[in-house]
Parts: C-alpha cells; structure tokens; sequence
C-alpha cells in the first residue's frame, strides 16, 4: 500500500486548466473527504492569496456552483507562491508554505518546455524529497524524440514510479467500463479474437471547432492531440490480453504489451483533413497543413488479432460530439435464408456524450417467410458520469495509485506507432464543416466495410 502525499502543489494556477478543471475538482474531492492537505498554488501573475481565492471561487461559480462547507474548508486549505519558475526565490518559498510536508505531490499544469526547470528546481531546494510525486500533463513529448528526451529530464530528479503522466480520458468511467466489461464476463472472451472479429471501429467526433485555442492546435493537430493518446489507449484498452493478476502494475504491463507489438503506421494507412475555414481560425497560419481529422488503419500482428483492422476516426466540426467503439463480428459462413444477405452482429460501446452498450443483431420480420431486419438490442444506458475525471485522477495521485496514468514505455511505443505519419508525411484534404469528415476517409475500413457513422445521442 502505498503511503499518501501529504501536500498538493500545483503549478500554473492562475491558468487555463485550473480554472476549468482543478478548482472544480479538488472542491469535490474535499466535498468527497478525499482532499484534507496544504493545496498550493504556483503561478507568475503578480497576485495574492486572496486573489487565487476569488479565481476559484469564479471557476465554481462557472463550472458546477459553488459549494459552501466543500468550498470554506478549501480556502483554509490554500496556500500561493507567485514568482517566476525560472527563480531559485520561488521555491524557497514554496519550500516554506510546505511547512512540515515531507511527500508533496507537484502537479505541472505547465508546458513541457518547462519541466525540467521545475523539476530540477524542486531538487535543488530541498521541494523534492524521497516520496515525492509528480504529474505532468499531456501533450507528453511532439514525437518519439522529445518523449524520449522529457523522461531523461524528469528521470534526473524522480524515479519512474513516482511519475504520473496525466490523460484525462483514462479518468472516465465509461472507458474504465471497457476493461471492466471485456474481463469480468466470460461470454466474451472465446469470440474476442481473429477468428471471430471481422473489425473494430473507433470514433472520437466533435461538432466545434478549435475555439480560440487555433494557436495550440495549429502546432498539434489531430493525430498529437487525440490519436497518440486518448485513441491508443482506447484501442489498447480493447485489444490487451487479461491482466495476470491484482497488483497494480497488471494491467499497465499488458497495455504497453499490446502497444509495443502495434505496426508503425504506413502513409497508405492514414488520412488527413482539414474543415473549411479553419485557416480564419486565430492563431492559425493562413497556409496550414495541420489535420483537424484522421481516419487511420491500425495492424496488430499478434496471436489473437493479426489480420484484424482496428480503424479509428477522430475529427473537429463533425455532426456530433460523441465517442463510440463498434466491434464487428464475422457473419454465417453461409447464408442459410433464401434471399438474405450475411450480416455482421455489432457490439457497440458508446463512450461520450452518453453511456450505452449495445447488441446489433438480425432477426425475423413478422409475418409470412423469412425476411430479417436489423435490431439492437440496448444492454445499458445512462446518462455520462458526473465524476469529474480530475478528481477521480488527482485523487489517485495522491493515493499514490499510478493504474489510471500512462508509463514510459508505453507513451514511447505510442510515439513509435504514430512517428512516421506525423505533419506532412500524407497530404491533407478539404472537407465541409458539418460532415463526417473528406470521402477520402473511406478508403480506410477494410473492403466491403464502411464508416458505420454514431447516430445522435439519446435526449
């Protein structure tokens, strides 16, 4: 069991991230019992205490209300350090609002480019002591390259089980439910392999666009932003092979298992759009060739999934805002109706915006002869989890339980899988706002197959 930190320090407080995500969930994390440390911020903003207080509480106010006892106990909670991260003086400082803590947990909502300042920093003034943790947020590293350089520079202050790469997706509970379910029924596991899988598809959709973050964007793309991380763990979450075992490395080990064995991506395996008008965005270079949509085809060349292709399809300003996995499986090898085609039954996991897990099957139309229609059969619905993916992740942090994080190696063997398409390697097309995306991406699902577009979520 390991032993909880004793302090939260956050670094970019006065940000982006911390407005909409980490205020809202530390305050339903003391709301929860879970949060009863020294929280302290860390930003050059020129502010007080005071004022990091009022920016919480206007970031309650905005996202989910505030909470009175939750909110009053967090204030007594916080602490601040303003001063540049680039000053010895700023950690001193921080070295003195951690007063008795000795296993602090740092969080880096910062960029990358200043990890290693800061983690070098807490080094040097004592902010670091053995039992000390880190979370760093995504984007991990632009390539193989720099995630490889990224971990030799944190790997120099801290171990890597003290190392947390933070992705929010990981902190879902409908993505938490896609391991779950695989391993927990047993009616699946003789069907979930090559010889009854005809192919698996994966759709991350958004109906927006890139709303005012056109210059982060314009240096990503689709592929940085949402393939090499969030889609790679949803399909490794879906290919793995049984963790061997409860503790907490098992299901880590066969994730990045599964990914090592992952082919690189080949150019003839991938797609790349562009919305019109993206290019008026702010922020964004008027010549971009920055992708905001991907369809690719991925290859797993192991025992159970050689031969199967797992297409994943992820894009901005598409007809709906939703994420779902749809796993089909092999027809009758012979069609026993007269008049009846071969069918593919489906088995669909919807993610986002609502949970649903569905059966797609064929059965008989009433009436005379053997004519069938397509009905699913919808084994679970609900509305989206409310449990902010912060506070289930930061929570764990704390606890010291890395499950829910990315390692090393396997954010590495993401990079190896995704390196050789990245930026211009394929060309990128036009397609309309509104649509799922450029009919090029229909050369991507395996012949015979097409795009098997989410229909609205459910009112």
């Amino acid at each position: 069991m390991a032993t909880p930190s004793d302090a939260f320090v956050f670094f970019g407080a006065t940000g982006d991230l911390a407005y909409k995500q980490i205020f809202p969930s530390l305050q339903a994390m003391v709301k929860a019992g879970t949060l009863d440390v020294p929280v302290i911020g860390v930003a050059k903003a020129g502010w007080d205490l005071d004022q990091l207080k009022k920016r919480a509480q206007d970031s309650l106010e905005e996202h989910g209300g505030v909470h009175r006892r939750a909110f009053a106990k967090l204030k007594k909670l916080m602490r601040y350090v303003d001063g540049d991260y680039a000053d010895p003086d700023t950690f001193t400082r921080l070295r003195e609002e951690l007063g008795r803590s000795r296993r602090p947990l740092h969080y880096l909502a910062i960029p990358p480019s200043l990890f290693g300042t800061v983690a070098q920093s807490l080094h040097d003034s004592g902010c670091a002591p053995e039992g000390t943790r880190i979370v760093v947020e995504k984007p991990f590293g632009h390539d193989l390259a720099s995630a490889q350089a990224l971990n030799r520079v944190l790997h120099k202050v801290f171990p890597e089980d003290a190392i947390f790469r933070i992705d929010h997706y990981l902190g879902k509970e409908p993505v938490e439910n896609l391991i779950f379910f695989r391993f927990a029924n047993g009616f699946l596991e003789p069907i979930w392999n090559r010889y009854n899988i005809a192919s698996v598809q994966v759709t991350l959709a958004e109906s927006f666009g890139v709303q005012g973050r056109g210059s982060f964007y314009d240096s990503a793309g689709a592929i940085r932003d949402v393939v090499q991380n969030h889609m790679l763990q949803i399909v490794s979450l879906l290919a793995m092979e049984p963790p061997a075992g409860h503790y907490p490395e098992a299901i880590r080990d066969r994730k990045a298992e599964l990914i090592r064995a992952m082919a690189p991506l080949r150019k003839s395996d991938v797609v790349r759009g562009q919305f019109r008008g993206y290019r008026d965005e702010p922020g964004v270079a008027k010549d971009s060739t920055v992708e905001t949509f991907a369809a690719l085809r991925l290859h797993i060349p192991t025992w159970r999934w050689a031969g199967v292709p797992f297409v994943v399809r992820v894009g901005k300003c598409m007809p709906e805002t939703v994420c779902e996995v749809l796993v089909g499986v092999n027809p009758p090898p012979v069609a026993v109706f007269k008049g009846e085609r071969r069918h593919h039954d489906t088995l669909r996991f919807r993610l986002q915006p609502d949970i649903a897990l569905g059966l797609g099957m064929r059965v008989k139309k009433e009436g005379k002869g053997f004519v069938g229609e397509d009905i699913e059969l919808i084994a679970q619905e609900s509305a989206a989890d409310d449990l902010p993916p912060y506070q289930r992740l930061l929570g764990d942090a704390l606890q010291g339980d890395s499950g829910l994080f990315a390692r090393q190696d396997y954010v590495e063997a993401a990079w190896k899988v995704v390196d050789p398409i990245l930026d211009d390697a394929v060309p990128v097309v036009p397609y309309d706002p509104g649509t799922w995306g450029p009919e090029e991406a229909n050369k991507i699902p395996p012949r015979g197959d097409i795009w098997h577009d989410p229909d609205p979520p459910a009112e």
